[in-house]
């Protein structure tokens, strides 16, 4: 066993020798010193060759890649292999295989083929892990265990009757009686109303929609039971393999919303994920950071391991654009300046077969002498360089509230609008103030919100009691917070909380919704300055005017019937079935205030809302006169040393003015750090 990299970023990736004679083995090796590459992953997808047939094992093979990383003092990040089984197990147990909704068996043939009830798959799972904790536990080249990878990527939700049994035993363990299950899921509506658990079943096809408290914990059970495959591996390396930190890619990307990570994230000794760009996403490098933020979130500020992305195109969209040289090192730094302290890549080298063989790779098809492999060594020696970085974290000022359980109540069926994506506002929200170079974390209600001076709650439309009484109390304490429309609408069952919308928010924030007038794709709606004798001075400054009844922007997505009852309005919709009704007000309460935000607004003038909350909670942005285009995130040590990461994210050199030392290119910058396009600078603070 040995420590993870230390003194500089770890750097790497996948590596997966079966898939290449082991003539190149050596070779790869040598390329990886050039490289800087300080680990690799192994084993992701070797079970077939790890066990050939049941309970016949053969490891050698990875005997001597081990022995191979161990001489090159590369570390080891081992997989248990247990992300998809091999053929044999599929066609001596074809029962373990999931099924749609449609009752379609999902055939082997790619990857993760079983069923997250299965216990067969468990109990085939788990005896691999033992053979592999037991003979590699000592190690010199082990560093991390990795357990599976990308759970729910591909086979959740299944709806066979392995997973409706163990459905039932999961709502039993919740609920206790079906009395106490009907009244979570409303059954009494359109006669639902079960008699027996025996009676249940999964949100299969049905002629129109699904029960939503249904569905909402049917996403709840696959969460938990993928959560207690990992902990039944987790359980075997702790027994067998003590010491050795465990981790589990999670994959923080906006189309993935299958597992609730903020339950998972507790049980990893340090959180990992994956991270790919996808090229149809406006906004992509916000889309970034804001999974970076998200990721922070999750490891609760500290460093966290950015397990795997791409140098270049991946393989898995309709189109897949290759990144701009440069690309690489850009989008690998802006994780880091989100809080990675690993940068990790799948692969090491670009498969010449399979289905991922378009996939790029840290060692192209082009091979060690092109330019996208330079860019990879050149990023190899910035992780080293950033190795004084490793270990700090991120400060931010500014929460934003994010809860998975929250994004699938929201998601549910037959909702006011299917427009209403529920990640939307927050990255909105993220992308302005990022705009405006202030850095956001990104955390559950649950989170200590003491150590925030905003507060933002986007679209929280499913909130506990307890969580709402925290931001409630976080209001009264100084912060200021800005809720937005759809939040506080249900309790954890979805039960809507009768008396007005926002529901859980309605006295923190003193309106009263009566009804909701979600927009068309396409529409907007005029947003003026608060009426005579309506405004105010904070109202002024988040206008964007002096004047009552200016033109303040535009709304879409959502607009409703909102009226003030201890509150200050300060924008009203002026025109549409909503005219004259606020659509933005400010309510004080304590030492801090409580604003609403009913509509999406343009661009700038959200930025003008924004701007008026962090400059009454006293917050700004880590440069002054940043500029358009360029973000700035400041990572701060235990012992006071600080960063700032200056990233361009726009196609023309800039300069910034700070003055600092560049860690990158060992340049000090009297007041004028100058960024390539698209190009990053780390500057150490004095």
């Amino acid at each position: 066993m040995r420590a993870w990299p230390t003194g500089r970023l770890a750097y790497g990736g996948d590596y997966n020798p079966e898939q290449w004679p082991r003539a190149i083995w050596r070779a790869d090796v040598d390329l990886m010193h050039r490289a800087g590459v300080s680990f690799v992953t192994l084993g992701v997808f070797s079970w077939s060759w790890l066990e050939p047939h049941k309970g016949e094992y053969e490891f050698g093979w990875l005997d001597d890649v081990m022995d191979l990383m161990a001489e090159a003092d590369i570390a080891v990040d081992l997989a248990t292999a247990t992300a998809s089984p091999p053929p044999w197990l599929t066609t001596a147990y074809p029962d373990i295989l999931p099924r749609t909704a449609d009752g379609v068996i999902m055939w082997p043939g790619s990857r993760q083929s079983w069923c997250p009830s299965s216990p067969i798959f468990a109990d085939a799972s788990r005896a691999l892990v033992t053979q592999l904790a037991q003979r590699y536990h000592s190690h010199p080249a082990l560093a991390m265990w990795h357990i599976s990878n990308e759970y729910a990527c591909h086979n959740l939700p299944c709806y066979c009757d392995t997973c409706a049994a163990a459905f039932r035993t999961w709502l039993q363990n919740r609920y206790g009686t079906t009395d106490a299950l009907n009244h979570a899921w409303g059954t009494a509506f359109w006669s639902q109303r079960y008699t027996d658990f025996e009676q249940v079943l999964p949100p299969r096809r049905t002629p129109t929609f699904h029960n939503p408290t249904q569905v909402l914990d049917y996403h709840r059970f696959g969460s938990d039971t993928l959560l207690g495959l990992y902990r039944g591996e987790r359980t075997i390396l702790a027994d067998l393999s003590p010491g050795v930190p465990v981790t589990t890619n999670f994959m923080t990307m906006t189309g993935f919303r299958l597992l609730d990570y903020n339950q998972w994230a507790p049980e990893q000794d340090v959180v990992s994920t994956d991270h790919y760009r996808v090229a149809a996403l406006p906004n992509a490098t916000a889309e970034l950071s804001f999974q970076g933020a998200v990721t922070r979130g999750l490891a609760g500020g500290a460093p966290w391991l950015l397990m795997e992305h791409s140098t270049s195109a991946v393989n898995w969209q309709p189109v897949n654009p290759a990144k701009p040289l440069g690309g690489t090192i850009h989008d690998s730094l802006t994780h880091v300046a989100n809080g990675a302290d690993t940068i990790g890549y799948f692969q090491w080298r670009a498969s010449r077969a399979g289905a991922e063989k378009w996939h790029s790779a840290l060692v192209p098809h082009a091979g060690a002498d092109s330019a996208r492999f330079a860019e990879v060594c050149r990023l190899g020696a910035a992780a080293a360089a950033l190795g004084e970085v490793a270990g700090s974290r991120v400060e931010a000022a500014v929460a934003i509230l994010y809860d998975f359980q929250a994004l699938w109540a929201a998601s549910g069926p037959a909702m006011p609008s299917a427009a209403a994506d529920y990640p939307e506002m927050a990255q909105a929200v993220h992308k302005s103030l990022r705009d405006m170079g202030i850095t956001a974390d990104v955390v559950h209600p649950s989170a200590d919100l003491s150590r925030y001076r905003v507060i933002v709650v986007p679209t929280l439309y499913l909130v506990t009691d307890e969580h709402a009484a925290a931001i409630a109390a976080a209001a009264e304490a100084g912060a200021q917070v800005l809720v937005t429309y759809f939040s506080g609408i249900s309790d954890e069952h979805d039960h809507i909380r009768l008396g007005g919308y926002p529901g859980a928010f309605r006295e923190l924030l003193g309106v009263r919704v009566e009804e909701f007038n979600p927009l068309l794709d396409g529409d907007e709606v005029g947003l003026l300055a608060a009426g005579p004798g309506r405004s105010n001075e904070a109202g002024a400054a988040a206008t964007g005017a002096d004047t009552a009844g200016a033109d303040v922007g535009t709304g879409r997505r959502w607009s409703e019937w909102c009226a003030v009852t201890d509150a200050a309005p300060l924008w009203t919709y002026a025109g549409g079935p909503c005219a004259g009704s606020v659509a933005l007000a400010r309510r004080h309460t304590g030492s801090g205030a409580a604003w609403y935000l009913g509509t999406l607004p343009d661009e700038a003038a959200l930025a003008n809302v924004l701007a008026s909350i962090t400059e009454a909670a006293g917050v700004g942005p880590v440069v002054a006169e940043l500029p358009v285009g360029v973000e700035a995130i400041r990572r701060r040590a235990a012992d006071g040393r600080s960063w700032v990461f200056l990233l361009n994210h726009t196609d023309d050199p800039i300069t910034v003015p700070l003055s600092g030392f560049d860690v990158l290119t060992g340049a000090v910058t009297d007041g004028h750090a100058a960024l390539t396009a698209g190009g990053v600078a780390v500057l150490r603070e004095e």
